[in-house]
């Protein structure tokens, strides 16, 4: 039987990276990795963003951040509450730490003093999402502590940062002067932060006026756009999953891919790309998924099962949305079954 393969293209990595580039302006971008880069691979990504002119490395959690590290020297960032001894090993590797509550503030600080190094701070203000981060009325003691820190030599506030929840242009718009708010009273004490993020890929794209200096973005790097919602200019998926058939019979053609997988076994009556145009999934089983036979099919032609659209072919997003959920989810539940093959 054979094994699938997603089939992964460096230039159209690049590509991306550079319409994103482009779309941002003045805003920097910081390449989000999280999910071994989106499912993708953090491993060879990281160089080629590198080289496609990236500084700034978004890790999520430590670990994930500590990965990047390995790969380069520019700017990794990492925002997920850990524990005393993955900050300390954070702080170690010079990452930028996101910290949006007191007892995480403290943990981080208190790993900075036993290291004897400095730790680059990006304080998270709550603007409405209610995702972590200090409340309004928590902010002027969290810039007093850290202040008291930088006094102290064990930390440097190096940006503001926040969550937006996207779910009306006007509630967003009160979070930016929330933000600004937040921004403002930190420099009022003293504060001087070299960046400000707000947005991640959605807002980052469609509203201009919400970026800051500094811009989050995952999914629209690697070419996946957000579920229902339009196609994006310059952007291509940068992955597509390939299988080939196993066997052709009684009208019926079985392809080598499946839930074992991680092909969600819901995607019944999508469309996958073949030879003979495209064929609705009849089945999905653990280790195969069955198509409607074309004609002339044979053993050991490809099929491409989710892609760019070259063979027209849907994307992951598309697939996505016959089931409620994100293209990234597509992607990501892929398993070790599933080679990566690097193309240019």
């Amino acid at each position: 039987m054979s094994s699938p393969v997603l089939e992964i293209s460096r230039s159209a990595f690049r590509a991306d990276i550079a319409a994103v580039q482009a779309r941002l302006g003045e805003s920097e971008l910081m390449l989000v990795m999280k999910d071994d880069a989106y499912g993708h691979g953090i491993d060879w990504a990281v160089g080629e963003a590198a080289s496609a002119g990236v500084e700034w490395f978004g890790g999520h959690d430590i670990p994930t951040a500590l990965r990047i590290r390995e790969h380069t020297a520019r700017r990794v960032y990492a925002w997920a509450t850990s524990s005393a001894a993955e900050a300390e090993q954070a702080i170690r590797a010079g990452i930028d730490l996101g910290v949006g509550t007191a007892a995480y503030l403290c943990t981080v600080l208190d790993a900075a003093e036993s290291v004897g190094t400095a730790v680059r701070l990006h304080l998270k203000i709550d603007t409405g999402l209610h995702r972590n981060g200090f409340r309004p009325e928590e902010w002027p003691e969290a810039v007093a502590v850290a202040r008291n820190a930088e006094a102290r030599g064990i930390a440097r506030i190096v940006g503001v940062w926040s969550h937006l929840s996207e779910a009306s242009d006007d509630e967003d718009d009160a979070s930016q002067e929330v933000f600004r708010t937040a921004t403002q009273q930190l420099t009022d004490a003293g504060g001087t932060p070299e960046v400000l993020h707000l947005t991640a890929s959605a807002a980052s794209w469609w509203r201009p006026e919400l970026r800051g200096s500094l811009s989050r973005i995952g999914a629209f790097c690697y070419g996946i756009r957000s579920a229902d919602g339009p196609e994006l200019e310059g952007v291509t998926l940068i992955s597509r999953l390939v299988a080939t058939v196993d066997a052709v019979e009684d009208g019926r053609v079985r392809i080598g891919v499946g839930g074992f997988h991680g092909l969600p076994s819901i995607l019944t009556g999508a469309e996958v790309a073949t030879p003979g145009g495209l064929r609705p999934i009849i089945a999905i089983d653990g280790d195969s998924t069955t198509v409607e036979a074309w004609p002339g099919a044979r053993v050991g032609d490809r099929v491409v099962v989710f892609g760019p659209g070259a063979d027209g072919e849907s994307d992951a997003t598309a697939l996505a949305e016959r089931i409620d959920t994100v293209g990234e989810e597509i992607i990501t539940r892929l398993t070790a079954g599933v080679r990566r093959v690097l193309v240019d």
